[in-house]
């Protein structure tokens, strides 16, 4: 028993069954990736992370070099960089 109509056309039907694949695929993949979200510990993302300057003091030579890098990095009255 064929289809009747346009719906008979191999094109309409190979359309059709694409996109029903590639919906479950979708479906599928979001969930697996829902569920593999909700399994893992949220806090590992945002861990702290150690940087040298919180145990190691700096010399005045580096705080000053320090310095005039984010002297440079700041915005300057028009918004832009120094």
């Amino acid at each position: 028993m064929s289809l009747p109509g346009p719906f008979s056309d191999p094109r309409v039907i190979a359309l059709v069954g694409v996109l029903a694949v590639s919906t479950v695929t979708w479906l599928t993949l979001g969930l697996r990736a829902r569920a593999r979200a909700r399994r893992e510990p949220t806090g590992t993302l945002l861990e702290r992370v150690w940087h040298p300057q919180e145990s190691v003091p700096l010399t005045p030579e580096e705080e000053h070099a320090f310095g005039q890098v984010v002297s440079r990095l700041t915005p300057g009255p028009a918004g832009r960089l120094r």
